[in-house]
């Protein structure tokens, strides 16, 4: 009777015994830690030194390792050897009975606290009457405060005294996701660490290892699929790795990329490239039916945009850096479709698809049906990859007339030819020549500035660029916008204050001509003359007159006849004494 009573308990104890993958393989030390090699590095030189803080911060996202760190510094602090003699060190023995004893959560002389549960005042105020008293048996009192930023402000300001100037035989290691939450008074005393996301390649070892440990057989692609989908984390790595386990338990066979995807409900990557192929051909049909049985298979179509968006961005990276797609750590079929859809691309498709899905993504997450959001997303997309650029149509415009500009990129810098260029959305065309109508002493007067201004200013324009050069932005800004010039001459500038001119300005305008040039200047507030318009408002009246003589013009006409909603955002002096640009011409997508 006792023998058939004793076999079901046994069995129950074996299966409160399992501990998932991030548990069972969470570092005891330092040289387990993976990804965080710049803390280790700084620690080891510490205890080497011994030039060990008396208080500790560690920052970063979730699952890269702080309360792990916490613990193995709290070991590291307490450690005795083997022989019961050791100094404290780096590199913990996990033998001795304080190392066991941290190990196993039950030395009273290491405290762990979960500050999201305990967040007031009367919680610190029990842990700092505690730090007055010597450690019990361990070497350090240490206090490990998980998520410190969850606090509240009356907890931080009761800790801050005794985190100052804390007993010797004490040590505070804070652990939070949200460092910014963190009062700086609290900052300033500790000794900060970031710990990093994991590098996809350290996570696809440790996950690969883990796996050989466990006797499970998962291809390459699949370890760098839940690498990827881990983001940095060490510990959501771990826990898709054990859901993986759990699925080849029974049946020991090889899982691949599919099984991954499956259970993570990712669209196959291929599909991925697929569906992004059909609709930059153009080809609607097909890709809403891809879509459509995407969706019946139970993809969220949500993901199958940010899966679209990966491809773009993979894309991208591969046409700017080719050496990219032969990395070790890229999958096959990511390398050859890569350079396959690169060949036959533009970087400018590729951009404007990005801009078109980051924006779709947006409206689908706030649709009341995404999946329908999803299909007008890629009809749009394939309907846009099949039109022409602004640019082309300007051009076609020009030629139907029988005119042949010079289409070139936004960004080339000037133009040779004494022509204006127009700029509609991403490309410019080169187009007649029109009058040119900015005054030219005042650009000239912003862009550069003679040496012997520096000493003697000749002109209120003179002033303005004398306070360019010298890096005084808020004087510029005030002499261009908020001064109404009403006489100039050098060593004296009567003026007639804006709006928002500051008070102090006629005082600072003079201690900044005084201590620069070498002639005293009296600078006076006229209350009773007129002063002339400023420099802003000069400035502002000229690209307004250049505005209406461009879009006077018949090709502009014509521009705006092919762009409806459009308008002549801004109009740019290139340089040439007859150059002018239409910069941008904004209007709906």
């Amino acid at each position: 009777m006792s023998d058939s009573k004793e076999t079901p308990n046994s069995d129950v104890s074996d299966k409160i015994e399992y501990q998932v993958l991030a548990r069972k393989y969470r570092p005891t030390d330092f040289s387990n830690l993976i990804g965080q090699d710049a803390m280790v590095r700084t620690l080891k030189n510490a205890f080497e030194s011994g030039r060990l803080a008396h208080a500790f911060i560690l920052t970063g996202v979730r699952g890269v390792g702080k309360t792990t760190s916490a613990r193995i510094i709290a070991r590291a602090l307490n450690c005795v050897g083997q022989d019961g003699n050791g100094e404290a060190t780096i590199e913990p023995c996990g033998e001795c009975e304080f190392c066991q004893a941290i190990a196993e959560d039950r030395l009273v002389d290491v405290l762990e606290m979960d500050a999201a549960s305990r967040t007031g005042v009367d919680d610190v105020r029990e842990l700092i009457e505690g730090v007055r008293y010597k450690p019990v048996s361990a070497r350090y009192k240490v206090y490990i405060i998980d998520e410190v930023h969850m606090l509240s402000r009356n907890a931080f300001n009761a800790l801050l005294k005794t985190l100052e100037e804390p007993p010797a035989h004490v040590k505070f290691i804070f652990a939070t996701t949200e460092i910014r939450k963190v009062p700086v008074t609290v900052l300033s005393r500790c000794q900060r660490f970031d710990l990093r996301r994991v590098d996809i390649e350290t996570l696809s070892a440790n996950f690969s290892e883990i796996a050989e440990k466990e006797g499970v057989k998962v291809t390459d692609a699949a370890i760098s699929l839940i690498a990827r989908a881990a983001d940095g984390s060490v510990r959501d790595g771990q826990s898709l790795l054990d859901q993986v386990v759990a699925t080849a338990a029974k049946d020991n066979a090889e899982l691949g990329e599919d099984v991954v995807r499956d259970m993570l409900g990712l669209a196959d990557r291929e599909r991925s490239f697929d569906l992004f192929e059909l609709v930059m051909k153009g080809n609607v049909s097909g890709a809403l039916d891809m879509l459509d049985a995407d969706y019946a298979n139970g993809a969220d179509s949500v993901l199958v945009l940010q899966d679209l968006l990966e491809v773009v961005h993979w894309l991208s990276r591969v046409k700017v850096t080719p050496d990219i797609a032969d990395g070790p750590m890229v999958p096959e079929s990511d390398r050859d479709r890569g350079k396959d859809l690169t060949s036959r691309l533009s970087m400018r498709a590729l951009t404007r698809a990005w801009q078109m899905l980051l924006k779709g993504l947006r409206e689908a997450q706030s649709a009341p049906s995404p999946i329908q959001a999803a299909e007008m997303i890629l009809i749009r997309l394939a309907y846009l990859a099949d039109l022409p650029t602004p640019a082309d149509v300007v051009k076609s415009i020009n030629e139907s007339s029988g005119e042949t500009p010079n289409v070139h990129p936004t960004g080339g810098g000037g133009n040779g030819g004494g022509q204006p260029v127009v700029n509609a959305g991403q490309q410019t065309v080169q187009t007649q020549a029109a009058p040119q109508i900015m005054p030219q002493a005042e650009t000239q007067a912003m862009a550069e500035i003679a040496p012997e201004v520096l000493s003697s200013p000749q002109t209120f324009e003179d002033v303005i660029a004398l306070a360019d050069k010298m890096n005084e932005r808020i004087l510029r800004s005030n002499l261009v916008s908020n001064v109404h010039l009403v006489r100039f001459e050098p060593g004296t500038i009567v003026f007639q204050p804006g709006d928002n001119m500051p008070r102090e300005f006629s005082h600072e305008l003079t201690r900044f001509l005084n201590g620069t040039t070498d002639r005293r200047w009296v600078v006076t507030i006229s209350l009773d003359e007129q002063g002339a318009a400023s420099v802003q408002q000069r400035e502002d009246a000229v690209q307004v007159a250049r505005r209406d003589k461009i879009a006077q013009t018949s090709f502009m006409q014509s521009v705006m006849e092919t762009f409806p909603g459009a308008e002549i955002a801004e109009v740019r002096e290139l340089g040439g004494p007859e150059e002018i640009v239409v910069e941008e011409i904004e209007g709906e997508d």
